[in-house]
Formats: C-alpha cells, structure tokens, sequence
C-alpha cells in the first residue's frame, strides 16, 4: 500500500511539472495572455480538466513554486536550531537559496524573460501581489505560532480583546518588514539585470543587501 501510494505521488508530482513547464515554456515564448489553458493541455498531453485539477488558476501554472515557497519558509522556521530566532532561520534560508543557485533565489541567467512575462501580464502581475499578501499572512501565522501568540488581524470571532488578551501585533508588523526588505533587494536585483549589469555581481551585491536588511529588520522588530 505505501509503495502503491508513493508511485501515485510521484506520478502526480511528474505531472503537475510536466504541465508547468510546458506552460512555461510557451508563455515565455508568446506571452502569458496569448495562450490559453487549452493550449497548455495539448501540448503537454492532458485534458484541460486535468490542468485546472493541478492549476486552479491559469496564473499559477506560470508561478507554480509558490507551494514549494512556503513550504520551504514554513521548514526553516519550525525546524530552526534551539535558540535560533524564526526570523534568524529565514535568513539563513534565503541565503543559502541565493549561495546554492536555487530557483526560487530568483536571480540566475535568464531570469529576465521571467520576469519580462509577469511585467507584460496584468492578470500576472495582479496574481503575484496576490500571493506576496498570502506569503506575508504565512509569515505572521509562522511568527505567532513561535511567540505562542495571535496575528493582530487573526485574532478570532470573538475580537482582537477577548478573553485571551489583545492579539499580539508584532508577528504581522514581522511578516510585513520582512517582506519589504525582500521585496527592495529583489526589485534593485531585477532593474540591474535588466539593464545588463554582470548576474554574478548582482549575485554578490544582492547576498551583502539582503543580509543587512533582514538584519534591520531584526533590529526594528527587537526594538518593537
């Protein structure tokens, strides 16, 4: 029975790549917006039924690692080392990401097709905002959950004052100073690519700026 599962997954796990990828390949071959779901499944073997049963929304076929992103951060935390702070674990892992060339680093030859597909898409672009306000609100429960405390907009039917107490805002203010300080070490890393300046450069500047600003981050949070 557990082998029989086992193969199930990985098949279901070689599918759902396989139909990213297919997809990926032809958005950035003639934009997001100029093809459509049915194409995807022809190409990559599968009915259209079978896409949205991997892809609810056409958008995630293109940004398909969101999962694998939260998982990863959802890890770093609840398996960091004893005395390791939640926000100490995340920059651990955001730059070892960078160190070791994982795609989810987000910097690496190429990229800028990537990132030329999500600029040219509205729906993209309005999708990926979607999910950095997910990834923030993962972040908080993460937070919290370490503290033993609430999210200050999570904090239940009963009010942020129930009888539990006033639900701890630092977790949330946490969540979103780390996502800033991601997201403008990010940005700077894409407008440099993008005007052509050498990616390992853009490497090692990038693993100096990020390391600073979660480190800021730590500060003001420790401050708070």
């Amino acid at each position: 029975m557990t082998e029989t599962l086992g193969l199930r997954e990985r098949k279901k796990r070689q599918t759902r790549s396989l139909i990213s990828d297919v997809a990926s390949g032809l958005f950035m071959q003639r934009g997001f917006d100029h093809v459509t779901v049915a194409e995807v499944a022809e190409a990559a073997g599968v009915s259209t039924k079978t896409v949205f049963n991997y892809f609810p929304r056409k958008e995630d076929l293109f940004l398909d690692r969101y999962p694998e992103a939260v998982e990863l951060v959802t890890q770093a935390v609840r398996e960091r080392a004893e005395g390791e702070s939640p926000l100490a674990a995340l920059r651990r892992l955001f730059l070892g990401m960078l160190r070791e060339g994982h795609p989810l680093g987000g910097i690496a030859p190429g990229y800028e097709v990537f990132w030329q597909v999500i600029l040219d898409s509205p729906a993209l672009r309005a999708r990926t905002r979607e999910l950095v306000e997910e990834f923030e609100g993962v972040l908080a429960g993460l937070f919290a959950e370490a503290a033993g405390s609430a999210p200050a907009d999570r904090a239940g039917p009963a009010g942020p004052a129930d009888r539990a107490g006033p639900a701890d805002p630092a977790p949330r203010l946490a969540a979103a100073l780390v996502v800033a300080a991601y997201r403008a070490v990010y940005v700077t890393s894409i407008d440099r690519i993008r005007a052509g300046d050498p990616v390992h450069d853009v490497i090692a500047d990038r693993m100096v700026l990020l390391e600073r600003a979660l480190l800021a981050v730590e500060r003001a949070v420790a401050a708070f």
